[in-house]
């Protein structure tokens, strides 16, 4: 059985390894040592996290997926977290979250055999639970987001985020180079919407 953690933070502003030394302290206390870390900036919302699914390809039957939080794993909707339960469960992997005291047991002795199949039963349904809650919060969170930016419009306080125009320079002379998206990505921190709007506006500017 190896250990791999994975630590995850929604934007580049966030530290994804912030929860390292809890993962470790708990990996030591019971014996175990982590095997190996992924890490990204990426958010819950969204499936396509390449981190996490190394992670899965690189694990064995029996591996332990090790996070701090079940939101850290997913704020996913309905369609997609079955998706991503689906490949879990389909390469043998064990959660373990430190969020869930029931799926701690998973990485002991008695993981195995009937115990081992009742325990996981149980961690499934809370598992399931606590990422329909994460995905809640997640949606309050976007709808007050954009209740209070309604509000704000209709004061007329509202201004919306400032250009950071230095970086959209330079993601400008980078796709003139040629550049791919996912290597700005890297090199800037930003999103691909952002790299989808300055090449709209690219097109525009060519077309006036």
């Amino acid at each position: 059985m190896f250990v791999r953690a994975y630590l995850r933070a929604s934007t580049r502003d966030q530290d994804a390894n912030r929860a390292e030394g809890q993962l470790k302290a708990f990996a030591t206390e019971r014996g175990l040592k982590i095997a190996s870390w992924y890490r990204e900036n990426e958010s819950g919302a969204k499936l396509d996290r390449p981190e996490l699914f190394k992670l899965l390809s690189d694990a064995e039957e029996g591996d332990v997926l090790l996070i701090e939080q079940v939101d850290r794993l997913s704020r996913l909707n309905d369609a997609d977290w079955k998706k991503l339960r689906a490949a879990i469960d389909a390469k043998g992997v064990r959660i373990v979250a430190l969020d869930l005291p029931t799926s701690h047991q998973l990485m002991g002795s008695n993981a195995d055999g009937f115990t081992g199949r009742v325990l996981e039963a149980v961690n499934g349904l809370l598992l399931d639970l606590l990422a329909a809650t994460a995905r809640k919060d997640y949606e309050d969170r976007r709808r007050r987001q954009a209740q209070g930016v309604a509000k704000a419009r209709v004061e007329g306080k509202f201004q919306g985020r400032p250009e950071n125009v230095d970086r959209n320079a330079g993601i400008e002379g980078m796709l003139t180079s040629g550049m791919s998206w996912n290597d700005i990505q890297k090199a800037t921190g930003c999103g691909r919407a952002t790299i989808a709007k300055i090449v709209k506006r690219m097109k525009d500017q060519k077309a006036a």
